[in-house]
């Protein structure tokens, strides 16, 4: 709609059209000039005014036809007008740069990078929300998924380059008690064990392992410790992630696996009293054998400088080829290769109730999940290849 045209009050041209508006006494001659009409007629009479009449309306006819001209060439400029020069190429280099960045993408954050940083955002969310779930013991399912397992898959995919087998012994809901060895000075077995059921169970379950009480004494891993789902290696803590049907991860041997010489790899020591076979039978639940190999190779134990380890209050100070001598970089881990295999469970929920009180019957499946173990290590190492390959 064009825009309303203000019209003054003093203006002689008619509101409602363009002629001018005829005045009183327009066209009359004045009075007292001598006959003003017969000096307009005698002007319009004179040679070469009509010509010059005429002439003055065609130029202001040409001077309106120039502008009009002017005017549609300009539009027709502006609505036809080219890129300017190299436009076309950098659209064209553009175009290249996008494809390419896209093709480059998935091999540089790996296949499925848009719905892992969907997940991140939606990790985000939920912790500036507060939208996630600690449970009694403090185990954080949703930073473990998102942060703890994701940081050390690397190692157990490219460093370790582990091997699993037979997690589909591990059952798919309830209570179930792995019980591992335990060796490589450092406890990379437990979080090796733990990514290994999170990564390739059917039923995508959480190991969650039983710790010594000096892993809760230390500061930062701690907690770390706690939102990843370890928890005091008690019989009472046990039974109630039992009762509440959880994977529950054991190792019996303890600081005497873990720190044993590398003269004694894969000779399981001592599996204590069997105070885990009496949990098992306390919960009902299946005792899952499970036999770590290439752990023993990553910190060749050679020596423990016992005095420091008085000192520093922990139960061994190992010393290696590489530490303390190479200082930080002697805690380095070799990169052997590792297969962790879950053995067939023992079942014992056939057994009554007060079975869990007979130490002959503790000792004794204590002594078959032993020798099992035992014998798949030996088994595991006649097949292995090589420390590294």
């Amino acid at each position: 709609m064009a825009d309303a045209k203000v019209i003054p009050f003093d203006d002689d041209r008619s509101r409602g059209g363009g002629r001018p508006r005829r005045r009183p006494n327009a066209g009359r001659p004045r009075r007292g000039d001598g006959g003003g009409t017969g000096g307009e007629a005698a002007l319009s009479a004179l040679p070469g005014a009509q010509g010059a009449a005429d002439d003055e309306g065609a130029e202001r006819t040409d001077a309106g036809e120039a502008r009009d001209d002017t005017a549609g060439e300009a539009r027709a400029a502006s609505a036809g007008r080219t890129a300017p020069p190299g436009a076309e190429a950098a659209d064209a280099v553009a175009a290249a740069l996008q494809s390419a960045l896209t093709a480059a993408l998935p091999r540089l954050l790996g296949g499925g990078w848009e719905r892992r940083a969907a997940d991140a955002l939606g990790f985000l969310r939920r912790r500036l929300t507060g939208d996630y779930e600690v449970d009694e013991f403090g185990f954080d399912a949703d930073l473990t998924d998102q942060v703890l397992v994701p940081l050390f898959r690397p190692v157990f995919e490219k460093y370790f380059r582990v091997t699993v087998k037979g997690v589909e012994n591990i059952p798919d809901t309830g209570g179930a008690l792995v019980v591992c060895n335990h060796s490589g000075t450092l406890p990379w077995d437990g979080l090796m064990a733990q990514i290994a059921v999170r990564d390739h169970h059917p039923a995508d379950r959480h190991l969650r392992l039983l710790a010594a009480d000096l892993v809760f004494m230390m500061p930062f891993v701690n907690q770390l410790a706690r939102k990843g789902g370890h928890t005091l290696a008690c019989a009472d803590d046990a039974a109630r992630l039992l009762a509440r049907g959880e994977v529950v991860g054991v190792m019996p041997e303890g600081f005497k696996g873990i720190g044993k010489p590398f003269a004694d790899r894969y000779k399981l020591q001592r599996f204590g009293r069997g105070g885990f076979v009496s949990t098992a039978l306390r919960a009902g639940a299946p005792i899952v054998p499970c036999s770590i190999v290439g752990a023993e190779e990553i910190y060749p134990m050679i020596g423990n400088a016992r005095t420091v380890a008085r000192l520093l209050g922990l139960p061994y100070f190992p010393l290696t080829p590489t530490f303390p001598w190479l200082g930080p970089l002697g805690a380095l881990p070799l990169p052997t290769k590792w297969t962790i295999e879950f053995g067939e469970p023992i079942l014992t929920d056939g057994y009554p109730p007060e079975a869990a009180d007979d130490p002959m019957l503790m000792f004794n499946l204590t002594d078959q999940v032993r020798e099992t173990i035992q014998h798949t290590l030996y088994k595991l190492l006649v097949e292995r290849r090589s420390v590294f390959f």
